[in-house]
């Protein structure tokens, strides 16, 4: 989402990647071990295919194949639900996350947040808990710096998972989130390449430790930097929890990065 109103609805960062990891980078768990089969004869005329997009950050088999049996997609809340309890309790997920479509709220949200606008249909996360706060009015518009403590009940949570443990789970559900990847038309991605863009374009959010200005040309707020507004919806999420909770959800999403491509050696 670009703006805000009274309320803050952006979804946390921090739990859509420290929870959407747990179901994220695998595709290799059912197709590298695959031989690549003989390319097929070509009419005289016809023009070469397209050659299939490169895996930029694979994971190999591992023995998380050896787990029980993944869940169909359309059944796996339930599994999803069980494996977080293993890194969040029950309660904690309860008050923080929608419990219905797992999947494809994470792989939603995690496509949307590099993105200019994100959908609210398909939150993985509930609505950060209280009003949005500002200071000022005119010219002296901001961001009231008491608004930060809204997120800082979520990066805590992040802060106390286990990022080996996360990592693993991740593996072990990746087909799943592969699945819906390509569900919603992404055919021939591979939905670990987009976490790790995700990823990166969070760790490149700016780090403002000075007043956020705001402006309000209608009735949403807008940050008063052209600049600024223009970035991702993700970046945004990163600025608008302050600088202090960005610089430690930061260090979390570094953790994870690590784990994931250093499996890709």
């Amino acid at each position: 989402m670009s703006s805000v109103k009274l309320k803050d609805p952006i979804l946390p960062v921090v739990i859509i990647l420290v929870l959407g990891c747990v179901a994220a980078a695998f595709y290799y768990w059912v197709n590298y071990d695959r031989q690549t089969p003989p390319p097929q004869p070509v009419a005289q005329r016809e023009a070469p295919p397209a050659p299939e997009p490169q895996i930029r950050h694979p994971i190999p088999r591992t023995d998380a194949q050896e787990a029980k049996p993944l869940p169909p997609l359309a059944d796996s809340d339930d599994a999803l639900q069980d494996a977080a309890a293993g890194l969040i309790d029950q309660e904690s997920f309860a008050r923080f996350f929608n419990m219905n479509s797992i999947v494809r709220r994470f792989v939603v949200t995690i496509d949307e947040l590099p993105r200019k606008k994100m959908a609210q249909r398909y939150n993985v996360a509930k609505p950060v808990a209280g009003q949005f706060r500002i200071t000022g009015k005119g010219e002296s518009l901001a961001i009231n710096p008491a608004n930060y403590r809204r997120y800082t009940p979520y990066v805590q949570l992040a802060e106390r998972i286990d990022t080996k443990k996360l990592v693993a789970l991740y593996v072990y559900f990746y087909p799943l989130f592969q699945e819906e990847y390509k569900n919603l038309g992404y055919p021939k991605r591979y939905f670990n390449d987009r976490l790790v863009e995700t990823i990166d374009d969070l760790l490149a959010a700016p780090e403002i430790k000075t007043s956020l200005r705001l402006t309000q040309p209608k009735v949403l707020y807008e940050f008063a930097d052209p600049n600024l507004e223009a970035l991702s919806a993700g970046q945004k999420i990163m600025m608008r929890m302050g600088s202090e909770n960005a610089a430690k959800v930061k260090a979390k999403l570094k953790e994870i990065r690590a784990e994931i491509t250093t499996a890709a050696r």
